[in-house]
């Protein structure tokens, strides 16, 4: 019974090690991939700041307001283990509690606040006054952005961009891709590294059981 448990408890423990083999290659692989798109993206923006000027491919030209493209979100599967995705971020439209954009709120309230005056002889100074209660929504507009931060960052820096400014872009997107791989992936291998050492202790306790019970049975 004893060596039948100790045999079970190899195979599972050769098993997890050719996984954890496989996972590790799989990782490096992924890793240098990593390192090259990297290294390409620099190189590209290198490219266009050469082609551009350095003062055009800069911090200088990021929009004021900057909100993330692409979101990373972490997930629990059945099985216990942690997976990493990535996910585009849909553009938030600022509104009102009632629906209605906030540049008509204002507009709008004003013009219910004009129907609700009452209709009475008016002097010189309470015309002066109303005129300039008409005016106030126009002297203090609530401002639209001016640029909207969820569009596409290539625009930051001119309409006609050159093709290397596009293939660093391309090559950072990538980059986001294999960085949520890569997190997913290197979960798996310290979850897999973690059981190799449970069963380890596992098979050294059995191992001492079967040579105990050998022992035992020789001495009787």
């Amino acid at each position: 019974m004893g060596l039948s448990e100790l045999e079970e408890s190899s195979l599972s423990l050769d098993e997890k090690l050719l996984r954890f083999m496989e996972q590790l290659e799989l990782l490096g692989e992924k890793r240098a991939a990593l390192n090259s798109l990297t290294e390409q993206g620099w190189f590209s923006i290198s490219k266009a700041r050469y082609s551009m000027g350095n003062k055009q491919v800069s911090a200088l030209q990021y929009a004021s307001e900057i909100e993330p493209l692409v979101c990373v979100h972490a997930r629990t599967l059945d099985n216990g283990e942690v997976e990493f995705c990535t996910e585009k971020a849909t553009q938030r439209k600022e509104s009102g509690k009632d629906g209605r954009s906030i540049e008509d709120i204002g507009p709008q309230e004003e013009g219910i606040r004009r129907r609700n005056k009452p209709k009475t002889d008016t002097t010189e100074k309470e015309a002066n006054d109303r005129a300039s209660s008409e005016k106030a929504p126009e002297v203090t507009p609530v401002k639209k952005r001016d640029q909207n931060p969820q569009q596409d960052p290539l625009k930051w820096f001119g309409i006609l961009v050159p093709q290397s400014l596009k293939q660093a872009q391309s090559s950072f997107k990538q980059v986001i891709e294999l960085s949520a791989e890569i997190a997913t992936l290197q979960t798996a291998v310290l979850n897999t590294r973690q059981e190799l050492k449970s069963n380890m202790k596992d098979k050294h306790i059995l191992q001492s059981k079967t040579s105990a019970a050998q022992v035992d049975k020789v001495a009787n």
